[in-house]
């Protein structure tokens, strides 16, 4: 079978799938909006061809007509298209050809039987299958309807994303540049400041924990918001909350904390940043939203708070400090979780089958 991978750019994660369904015997193509180094040499060294074709918005007629001569000369049998913007252009490039289209959907929400954007994209009647990367997102796509409109319970797969605990072996980072001693309990949050992603609940909690606890926590990526800085600096533990802001070395960041966080109040995916915590070995704390559930075991591998709630929050960063031993027991299984359920390779079969379906629907929709 013949597949075109139409990405944003090209990550660790798509790389190896793509490597792995070659390996499992499909003709791969990818065309990447933009090409990232060291898997764009990853692709080529495993003998898949890589274009680059920008994609400036979701109707670029440039971006495409290059991918419709794309099409035309490789003739794929599938196109797999991976956010909004690759989508919608995919679906125009690929009208008239007799190609089955797989789009890929991360988040919950913003998608609507009354906003036209979502009909270029994913309610798109040309679309044959929606891989949903949590179960969490095929439910809310399985109930958004307007009166008797729906999308087809069939068309709606979940496929975890996949990681490899190979990608995550970076060293931890020493934190005395942000003052933390050995001794303090450090959890750490990595994304950039959105307000769904509930970050005030992290400076809330903080003020509610003793001092003689030494927890501190570090908030790694873009975290410029007014609201959030005159928080912070109203703070009692402002001295314990400490910004990274922006790291090309965010993994050693992680790797070094206690536990991670992400404290969204609503519409998460399945967080890449809670996955990666996981892999180092930290229990996870994560809030009852989108597709995080799906990643912790409560009490097991992390726990599991009510979204905006900076009590439960603070409650469940006691419950890890005070005990260490069922701290360091929460973060083994965490990374073995990831390894034996959310496994890249598990996500390379899952979308082989899904592929050889499609293959079988299109052979019966020719006879």
């Amino acid at each position: 079978m013949k597949v075109l991978f139409v990405v944003p750019h090209n990550i660790v994660h798509e790389t190896d799938m793509i490597i792995g369904l070659k390996h499992k015997g499909v003709d791969a193509r990818v065309v990447a909006g933009i090409l990232r180094e060291p898997d764009a040499s990853k692709l080529a060294a495993a003998g898949i061809a890589l274009e680059h074709i920008p994609f400036a918005s979701r109707i670029d007629r440039n971006a495409v007509r290059k991918l419709r001569g794309v099409l035309s000369a490789f003739k794929p049998d599938i196109v797999h298209a991976f956010n909004n913007k690759t989508v919608s252009n995919g679906l125009l490039a690929c009208k008239g050809m007799p190609v089955k289209f797989i789009a890929y959907r991360g988040i919950v929400g913003n998608v609507s039987f009354l906003n036209p954007g979502s009909w270029m994209t994913y309610l798109n009647p040309r679309v044959n299958r929606i891989v949903c990367v949590a179960e969490a997102i095929r439910e809310y796509l399985l109930n958004i309807g307007f009166l008797w409109l729906r999308i087809p319970p069939h068309k709606l797969v979940t496929i975890h994303k996949g990681h490899d605990l190979a990608w995550y072996q970076a060293a931890p980072h020493n934190l005395a540049e942000f003052g933390i001693s050995e001794n303090d309990f450090v959890v750490g949050c990595i994304t950039n400041y959105r307000p769904r992603k509930g970050i005030e609940k992290i400076v809330e909690a903080a003020s509610m924990l003793p001092r003689e606890l030494n927890v501190h926590f570090l908030l790694i990526g873009n975290m410029q918001n007014t609201g959030l800085a005159r928080l912070l600096a109203r703070s009692s533990a402002r001295d314990r909350i400490h910004l990274a802001g922006f790291r090309a070395d965010a993994p050693r960041l992680q790797a070094a904390c206690d536990a991670c966080i992400l404290p969204s109040l609503k519409r998460e995916g399945l967080p890449k940043s809670i996955i990666e915590g996981m892999a180092y070995g930290l229990p996870a704390i994560v809030t009852d939203s989108g597709g995080s559930p799906e990643l912790v075991e409560h009490g097991v591998s992390g726990l599991i708070v009510p979204p905006a709630s900076a009590q439960a929050i603070a409650a469940a960063v006691t419950e890890l400090r005070s005990n260490p031993q069922r701290c360091e027991q929460m973060g083994a299984a965490a990374r073995k979780r990831i390894e034996e359920y959310f496994s890249i390779g598990v996500t390379i079969d899952k979308t082989f089958s899904l592929y050889r379906e499609l293959i079988l629907e299109r052979n019966q929709d020719g006879a």
